[in-house]
């Protein structure tokens, strides 16, 4: 493992990566070994290495994806993903599994489903996809993107429009990280804006969490109903706040990063680090509202990606850099990445 050096103002982040690929499928322990192939940027700075892993991923049955970052619970690991029936790769047509490793997600052993279908008729009938967790005054609190059918459809099918078919995100809360999850009464928590012109009026997706102040801080991405068919790649980051977990939350007035398709953040040094997928950077940010380029013209970095952040786990510090993590591989799987380290 290599270890690259950047630094940006006060902040100086040491990051070796290391991105493995789910290969099999439920429950399965073993996989062809491949070489590790080490990806590296133009510049020195940053360095991607993917490997396999086992245990879950796309197989003949069902495609996996979209994972949550992951907790460690009494030694442990957990991680939450999309799961939905090959050979359908998109999320929304999914329900949300989770698996558990112990071995710090080299071997992922899938448990069941965490959380299924909605009402009919309510917000998340027809998908549940892209969980997050975030563990609170010991409970589990998984934040997750949930569609309807088309309205209007006669079939009541999702027909993945650009004009009506909304998303919202939506919370599920246990007191087991192994569940069972049970959505809040206030669902959706998290709703598109009702300004057709704003960056999030048709789609809010990818909750990603950060306790800060006493306040929870949820990172999600935003496509504006006015950017039609082209709005997936002008997807841009935002934030919204709450006193408790459960909302209410309040949006921060405006986008905090442009084309940031994937929502990926983790505190550092009292700040907050994000990689942005479309526009290939990494940004920081001192007061997690105003980011500056850390990093630009990142090569082959991971899709989709979740981190290993012990700052979600109950009363750890906030300011824990995380280690490993998960992210999609080309054919729309999972993988695995480590690590990432403050020197």
């Amino acid at each position: 493992m290599r270890y690259i050096n950047f630094q940006k103002g006060q902040f100086k982040i040491i990051i070796a990566i290391i991105i493995t690929v789910f290969s099999v499928g439920c429950k399965s322990k073993t996989t062809k070994e491949k070489n590790v192939e080490d990806i590296i940027t133009e510049t020195p700075s940053v360095k991607f290495t993917y490997q396999d892993i086992t245990g879950i991923g796309k197989d003949s049955l069902y495609n996996r994806r979209d994972n949550s970052d992951i907790i460690k619970v009494d030694g442990t690991y957990y991680v939450w993903y999309s799961r939905m029936d090959s050979p359908i790769t998109s999320g929304y047509w999914a329900t949300i599994w989770y698996a558990t490793s112990q071995d710090e997600g080299h071997t992922w052993e899938e448990q069941g489903m965490a959380l299924g279908l909605g009402a009919e008729g309510a917000f998340d009938s027809h998908s549940v996809f892209t969980p997050n967790i975030l563990v609170r005054n010991n409970k589990y609190y998984m934040y997750y993107t949930g569609v309807k059918p088309t309205p209007g459809n006669k079939n009541k099918v999702f027909e993945g429009n650009s004009t009506t078919d909304i998303t919202a995100i939506g919370l599920a809360v246990s007191d087991n990280p192994n569940g069972p999850f049970k959505r809040v009464e206030n669902n959706p928590v998290l709703e598109i804006s009702d300004v057709d012109s704003d960056f999030d009026s048709f789609r809010i997706d990818d909750a990603s969490l950060l306790v800060r102040d006493n306040k929870v801080w949820l990172f999600y991405k935003g496509r504006s109903i006015a950017d039609g068919k082209a709005g997936p790649s002008k997807t841009k980051m935002n934030v919204a706040y709450a006193n408790q977990p459960e909302g209410p939350f309040k949006k921060h007035d405006g986008p905090l990063l442009d084309k940031s398709h994937e929502v990926l953040i983790w505190g550092k040094d009292g700040g907050i680090v994000s990689l942005a997928s479309i526009n290939k950077t990494l940004n920081i940010s001192a007061d997690g509202e105003h980011f500056s380029v850390l990093q630009d013209s990142l090569k082959n970095i991971p899709k989709a990606p979740g981190l290993y952040r012990p700052h979600l786990e109950n009363g750890n510090p906030e300011i824990n850099v995380p280690g490993w993590g998960h992210c999609n591989d080309s054919e729309k799987r999972m993988g695995l990445f480590s690590e990432i380290r403050n020197e």
